[in-house]
Parts: C-alpha cells; structure tokens; sequence
C-alpha cells in the first residue's frame, strides 16, 4: 500500500466521521476535501475543482432551479391538491394512494420539495378531518425516496452514479432505462409500508400540537386607527373565522383578558396576542391598519425601498447560538444582523401550553433552543444571516405570494417539455435540464434573485467535493485496492452472491453518509469488481444507485427522513425497524432482480 493511498483512505474516514457525527455541515466538508487533496498533491489543482464544472452538479442545479420555479407558480401544489377529496378513504386505501402519487411525482420533480408539499397537505388534512399525520408522514417520506429512484432525473444520486459511471467508460443511462426496476420497488414500498403501518405510532391524544397549535408561531398585533377590524366583535372578523388563528390575550389600556371572548368589539390600539400559521402572518404583516412589529429605523436609502425588497426568513435556534434567553424585545433592541424580529415558534414540548404561554407578553417569552424565529430583514442582507454561529435557516417565505395561473401553465409545460427531450434522446438530461432552466427565465416564470438564496447549495457544493475524491480513489488506486479485496473475497462466490454484496454495501454506507457521497464513493468499486469478474457492469452501477437511495433505517441517510423525524412523530426505533424491514425485502428483491442482467 502506497503513501498515496493511506493518504486517500485517511482523508476518506475522516470524511465519514464528519458526515456520520455531523461535525460541520456538509458544504464545509466539502471543501476541507478539496483542500485536502489538492495540498496533498493527490489531485491536480484542475482535478481539484472538477466538481464544479461536472455534468451531475450542473444537472442537479438545474433541475432544483426548476423546482423552485415549480413550487412558486403552484404546480406542485396543484398536483396534490385534489388528495383534500381522500380524506374519507380509510387508511389501508388512503395510504397506498397517497404513497403512489408522491412517488409517482418524485420521479419528475426534486423529492424534498413534493415531500415538503404534501407534509403540509398531510398537516392540514389532520387538523379538519382528524387523520393521523404519524402514519402517513413516514409512508411518503419513503415512497419519495422511491419514486425517486424511476428514472434518471428522480434524484441527483441517479445523476451522478450515470456521470461518474459514464467517466470511467460505461455505457450512460437512457432517461428510462432502470424505470421498471424502480417501478417494482415502489410497488414493494408500497405493499410492505401499508402493511407495516399498523406498527407505526399514532398521534396523541394529548398532544399539544393538536390542542394549541404550538406548531405555529406566536405574535403581537395593534390595531391602527385606520384598521377595517376597528368597531367590530371578535365573531364578525377573520381573526375568530380563519382557523390558523387563536387569540391568546386581548391587552386593552393596561388591562389584560386572557382568551378573549367572541362578543368582545374591538378598539383601536388594542393589542392581540395571536398564535398562526405562516401564510396567514405573512398576509396580516401586509395587511392595512395592523401592526404585526415595530418598524425598522430606516435610512433615507431604505425609505425608497419596496415591500418586495424585504423577505420573511425562519431560523431555528441552535444549542450554543447567542441568541437563547433573548427575549423579541431584546432581540428588536438589538436589530441583529439587520433583520427584525416578529414572531417566535416555540419547541414542542409538554411544559409549552397555551395557559404558559397566555400569561406572558410575547416581549417576555425566551428563545430556546429548538424554537424557530421569523425574522423581516431585505433580502439583500439575507446572506448575513447565514454567518451567525448556531442558527440555521429554515425557510425564506415571500412575503406575499398568489400563484399565477398562466405562469402555473407554463411552468409545468416546461417540465413536459425538459422531460421529454430527456426521454426522447433528442438531448442529452443536463441539456434539456439548462434549456428548461433558459425557458423559465425567458418566460419569466423564475426571478434569479430568488433562486440565489432558495437553490440547496449544500446539494451542489457537496457534489463538487466529494468528486474530486472519487478522481484521487482512481489516480491513486485505491479504487482497484478496494476492488480487488472485494474480488478476491467474491472469487468463489456466485453473480447473485456479488452483486447482494455491492449492493448491501452500497445501503448501508449511505445510511451514515449521503447517499451522494455513497454514489461517488462506490461506483468505481462496483465498475472494478465487475471489470474483475469479467461481467457486464450494468447491474453493478445499478446496485449502488438503488442501494444508495435505499436508506430507510436510519433518519439521517437522506434529506426528507430528517424532515419528519424532526417533526417529532417518530424515534429512531421507527426507522430501524420499519425502514430496516423494508430495506431487507429490497436488498432481497433487488439482488434477485439485478442478478437477472447477468
């Protein structure tokens, strides 16, 4: 073994390490790898920063610029809409249905952001028709993942195993070349979740979520004299008619009522402790005569400024941020990083009750970590946020946003038509992915501004990373060393047996690391060992692309688990078990079905 591949394989634990305990966040790993490898001299200064300029990071964002376009004109949302008329369903029905569509989606559009989507229709289907979130959360999260792995644009793994592949002289993918390999995985998914739901937990009773919306963000409102509100009872305003809001406390004078009655008229200057959700914050914010905060001092400079020049930015509080016990209005006081505080979401947690929280102004309640801040601050000084110490950014919400419905039109007719130049051959899927991107824009059915702050540029800085590992693996060996272990092991072995391995090894990695870095990693592995066994190498590139998609057992292998697992339904037990099963029978089915292109 050579210097040059103890230094790889060192660089390549530590890599794990970090990703596995999540020391730093995955954009910063990337670049300490490039870093590394370029002073190490294991890759050429132009092999160092490959990763930006590769086929799959150009693909992967183009195709998140275009879910975003997406997102915003309403297409994702019209998609799912019509799943409010399942709701009398029963749930052995309902969630096989709700599973199919979300997969059959994912496989066309970024898979966080259908899953984002329908986790906010799951929400509001259980708030008006009682339904439980806790078993249909998981399913969908899951048949994303899924749905995801039918065809070549369904995730960026897909892309970039069919890159780095392509790389190393395989034959490339067609757009739906694996598809019926991934339909029938969905199909499993589907049959071994449905089946296994009965084991999964069901929404308490008690839970506070239900009770007292703790979920949405608490905030103070005063009625200005020219509020349409002024000289009406409770009952006759939307504040009592719109179901995302609860009126905590009514402060008149000096005197305070605590859950105010619907007989009670309103006057000016009265100060409403609300709790609500999101979009209807982000209204009232705009809405005449209603103060939702103190106004910016502002500048001559910001006196031109228009509303749409300002964004409303979610940050979750982190252990160690300089922020927790702050109170709003110490936070507003200080005007931190030029943003301006209006509301805070608390951690769900037992001791958070209405009654608590009522006997407190909203001035009074500390952060804590865990609990979510809405912040108003222009979003030129957006990026500023992003450079404070254990605060993350959520969300970024447009302040006001009524999609457009010739926009809606055109967006999804962009996607038919980037699908099918993908599908048809007629252009390469980074081509058609850029040429969709080049539609919106001209269409102006996308703002770039926007794109800026919204695309995950951890997706794109990880990839361009965690590919120049992938080159200094081959410059050096390691690859090969790796492989021909793994050959000589397999040399007495079967083709069913060969391929099982590569694909469980594929599986279980990306269940600590991303399923990104697990594609880059093994794919040239799997290519050496079929090279090696002197068999097509078709089915070994796909056992790592479904294998690295197939993280199930673990919520941290892959974006959309972390996102209903911190919603706080599930325990990790959940996923060991239930993803576990589910990850056996595929590893199972897969390997047989695989095992067939030999």
């Amino acid at each position: 073994m050579t210097t040059e591949i103890i230094l790889v394989f060192s660089i390549l634990i530590i890599t794990i390490f970090l990703f596995a305990f999540e020391v730093f966040p995955v954009d910063k790993i990337a670049f300490f790898i490039i870093a590394s490898l370029a002073l190490t001299g294991l890759v050429s200064p132009e092999e160092a920063i490959s990763g930006f300029s590769n086929s799959a990071t150009i693909t992967v964002l183009s195709l998140l610029i275009i879910s975003i376009a997406l997102e915003d004109n309403g297409v994702i949302a019209s998609m799912a809409r019509f799943l409010k008329n399942l709701h009398t369903l029963p749930l052995f029905i309902l969630l096989p249905v709700i599973m199919l569509i979300t997969g059959g989606i994912s496989a066309f559009i970024n898979t966080t952001a259908v899953v984002i989507v329908f986790i906010k229709i799951i929400s509001e289907l259980s708030k008006r028709f009682n339904l439980s979130q806790a078993k249909l959360l998981m399913p969908i999260s899951f048949a994303g993942i899924l749905g995801g792995s039918c065809t070549l644009m369904g995730t960026s793994t897909n892309l970039i195993v069919n890159s780095v592949a392509k790389d190393l002289g395989a034959e490339s993918f067609t757009f739906f070349e694996f598809s019926t390999f991934g339909f029938a995985f969905l199909i499993v998914g589907i049959i071994v979740i449905t089946i296994a739901s009965k084991w999964l937990p069901k929404d308490k009773k008690e839970d506070l979520q239900d009770s007292y919306n703790l979920e949405n963000f608490v905030t103070t409102i005063v009625l200005e004299k020219d509020s349409d509100l002024i000289g009406k009872k409770i009952e006759d305003t939307f504040l009592y008619t719109n179901r995302e809001i609860s009126i905590l406390k009514l402060t008149r004078k000096g005197q305070i009522t605590n859950a105010p009655g619907r007989y009670i008229t309103l006057k000016e200057n009265d100060k409403l402790l609300l709790m609500c959700d999101i979009e209807t914050l982000s209204e009232m914010n705009e809405a005449e005569g209603i103060s939702v905060r103190q106004k910016l001092k502002e500048s001559n400079d910001d006196k031109d400024k228009k509303q749409e020049d300002f964004g409303l930015v979610e940050l979750l509080i982190l252990p160690g941020s300089i922020l927790i016990g702050k109170t709003l209005k110490q936070l507003r006081s200080l005007s931190f990083q030029n943003a301006l505080p209006i509301a805070i979401k608390k951690r769900r947690n037992i001791r958070n009750t209405e009654e608590r929280l009522v006997r407190k102004n909203i001035e009074q309640i500390t952060l804590k970590p865990g609990d979510r801040l809405l912040v108003e601050v222009k979003k030129d000084n957006i990026s500023s946020l992003q450079e404070m110490e254990n605060v993350a950014i959520l969300r970024e919400h447009k302040v006001m946003s009524f999609p457009n419905s010739k926009k809606k039109i055109l967006s999804f007719t962009i996607l038919l038509v980037v699908i099918g130049l993908a599908a048809s051959g007629v252009l390469n899927i980074l081509v058609s992915a850029i040429t969709g991107v080049a539609l919106l824009l001209l269409t102006r059915c996308l703002n770039l501004n926007d794109v800026y702050h919204r695309v995950n540029w951890q997706i794109v800085f990880l990839l361009a990373g965690m590919i120049p590992l992938g080159i200094a693996m081959n410059n050096t060996g390691a690859d090969k060393l790796i492989s021909d272990f793994l050959l000589n092991f397999l040399g007495n072995q079967s083709n069913i047996v060969s391929i099982g391995i590569v694909f469980l090894i594929s599986m279980l990695l990306s269940s600590v690391v991303s399923n990104n870095a697990t594609a880059i990693i093994m794919t040239p592995i799997a290519i050496a060992v079929a090279i090696g066994l002197d068999l097509s190498m078709k089915p070994f590139i796909l056992s790592v692309l479904f294998g690295a998609n197939f993280s199930f057992f673990t919520p941290v292998g892959y974006q959309t688990n972390t996102l209903i697992y911190g919603m706080g339904f599930y325990k990790f037990k959940h996923f060991f078990i239930l993803g576990g099963i589910l990850s056996i029978i595929l590893w199972i089915i897969g390997t047989l079905m695989l095992s067939s292109l030999l």
